[in-house]
Protein backbone atom coordinates (compact mmCIF):
# COMPACT_ATOMS: atom_id res chain seq x y z
CA UNK A 1 0.00 0.00 0.00
CA UNK A 2 1.44 3.36 -1.02
CA UNK A 3 1.63 6.32 1.31
CA UNK A 4 -1.13 8.08 -0.67
CA UNK A 5 -3.37 5.03 -0.32
CA UNK A 6 -2.62 4.95 3.42
CA UNK A 7 -3.56 8.63 3.70
CA UNK A 8 -6.78 7.93 1.82
CA UNK A 9 -7.54 5.04 4.15
CA UNK A 10 -6.78 7.27 7.14
CA UNK A 11 -9.27 9.85 5.89
CA UNK A 12 -11.84 7.09 5.33
CA UNK A 13 -11.32 5.93 8.94
CA UNK A 14 -11.84 9.50 10.16
CA UNK A 15 -15.08 9.73 8.14
CA UNK A 16 -16.23 6.38 9.50
CA UNK A 17 -15.62 7.54 13.06
CA UNK A 18 -17.52 10.78 12.44
CA UNK A 19 -20.40 8.75 11.00
CA UNK A 20 -20.32 6.59 14.13
CA UNK A 21 -20.70 9.67 16.33
CA UNK A 22 -23.65 10.96 14.31
CA UNK A 23 -25.43 7.59 14.30
CA UNK A 24 -25.01 7.15 18.04
CA UNK A 25 -26.22 10.70 18.70
CA UNK A 26 -29.27 10.07 16.56
CA UNK A 27 -29.92 6.82 18.41
CA UNK A 28 -29.53 8.41 21.84
CA UNK A 29 -31.83 11.27 20.80
CA UNK A 30 -34.83 9.05 20.14
CA UNK A 31 -37.80 9.98 22.31
CA UNK A 32 -37.92 6.57 23.98
CA UNK A 33 -34.30 6.72 25.10
CA UNK A 34 -34.55 10.36 26.14
CA UNK A 35 -37.57 9.52 28.30
CA UNK A 36 -35.87 6.44 29.77
CA UNK A 37 -32.76 8.45 30.71
CA UNK A 38 -34.70 10.04 33.53
CA UNK A 39 -35.99 6.74 34.89
CA UNK A 40 -35.05 3.11 35.23
CA UNK A 41 -31.48 2.31 34.20
CA UNK A 42 -32.38 -1.21 33.01
CA UNK A 43 -35.03 0.15 30.68
CA UNK A 44 -32.59 2.64 29.21
CA UNK A 45 -29.87 0.03 28.72
CA UNK A 46 -32.38 -2.28 27.04
CA UNK A 47 -33.43 0.47 24.65
CA UNK A 48 -29.83 1.38 23.89
CA UNK A 49 -28.88 -2.25 23.22
CA UNK A 50 -31.76 -2.70 20.79
CA UNK A 51 -31.40 0.58 18.90
CA UNK A 52 -30.19 0.00 15.31
CA UNK A 53 -28.68 3.49 15.03
CA UNK A 54 -26.50 2.87 18.07
CA UNK A 55 -25.48 -0.54 16.75
CA UNK A 56 -24.66 1.04 13.39
CA UNK A 57 -22.48 3.59 15.13
CA UNK A 58 -20.70 0.91 17.12
CA UNK A 59 -20.08 -1.12 13.96
CA UNK A 60 -18.64 1.96 12.26
CA UNK A 61 -16.34 2.49 15.24
CA UNK A 62 -15.20 -1.12 15.13
CA UNK A 63 -14.56 -1.04 11.39
CA UNK A 64 -12.65 2.20 11.74
CA UNK A 65 -10.47 0.80 14.51
CA UNK A 66 -9.68 -2.30 12.48
CA UNK A 67 -8.81 -0.33 9.36
CA UNK A 68 -6.77 2.12 11.45
CA UNK A 69 -4.35 -0.72 12.17
CA UNK A 70 -3.55 -0.82 8.45
CA UNK A 71 -2.94 2.93 8.52
CA UNK A 72 -0.58 2.61 11.47
CA UNK A 73 1.28 -0.14 9.64
CA UNK A 74 2.03 2.21 6.75
CA UNK A 75 2.29 5.74 8.18
CA UNK A 76 4.33 7.25 10.96
CA UNK A 77 2.11 7.77 13.98
CA UNK A 78 3.20 11.42 14.06
CA UNK A 79 1.65 11.80 10.61
CA UNK A 80 -1.40 9.57 11.08
CA UNK A 81 -2.64 10.68 14.47
CA UNK A 82 -3.12 14.39 13.69
CA UNK A 83 -5.56 13.29 10.98
CA UNK A 84 -7.81 11.96 13.74
CA UNK A 85 -8.49 15.56 14.76
CA UNK A 86 -10.19 16.07 11.41
CA UNK A 87 -12.92 13.88 12.89
CA UNK A 88 -13.77 16.79 15.19
CA UNK A 89 -14.18 18.99 12.13
CA UNK A 90 -16.37 16.46 10.31
CA UNK A 91 -18.45 15.70 13.39
CA UNK A 92 -19.00 19.41 14.05
CA UNK A 93 -20.11 19.96 10.46
CA UNK A 94 -22.39 16.91 10.58
CA UNK A 95 -23.90 18.18 13.82
CA UNK A 96 -24.66 21.51 12.22
CA UNK A 97 -25.91 20.29 8.83
CA UNK A 98 -27.48 16.93 9.70
CA UNK A 99 -28.59 17.32 13.31
CA UNK A 100 -29.54 21.00 13.27
CA UNK A 101 -27.03 22.05 15.92
CA UNK A 102 -26.20 25.73 16.17
CA UNK A 103 -23.27 27.38 14.44
CA UNK A 104 -21.33 29.74 16.65
CA UNK A 105 -18.23 31.87 16.37
CA UNK A 106 -16.50 29.59 18.88
CA UNK A 107 -17.20 26.52 16.71
CA UNK A 108 -15.94 28.25 13.58
CA UNK A 109 -12.75 29.39 15.35
CA UNK A 110 -12.20 25.98 16.92
CA UNK A 111 -12.61 24.15 13.63
CA UNK A 112 -10.34 26.68 11.93
CA UNK A 113 -7.63 26.15 14.54
CA UNK A 114 -7.84 22.38 14.17
CA UNK A 115 -7.54 22.58 10.38
CA UNK A 116 -4.60 24.99 10.71
CA UNK A 117 -2.92 22.63 13.18
CA UNK A 118 -3.31 19.63 10.89
CA UNK A 119 -1.89 21.64 7.98
CA UNK A 120 1.11 22.74 10.06
CA UNK A 121 1.80 19.14 11.08
CA UNK A 122 1.39 17.94 7.49
CA UNK A 123 4.10 20.25 6.16
CA UNK A 124 7.29 18.27 5.78
CA UNK A 125 10.39 19.97 7.09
Amino acid sequence: MSQMAALGLAFFCVCLTALAQVLMKMGMSTPAIQQAMGGDLRTMVGLVLTNPLIWGGMLCFGASAGLWLLVLGRLEVSMAYPLVSLGVVLTTLAGIFLLGETLSVAKVLGVGLIVAGVLVLAVKS
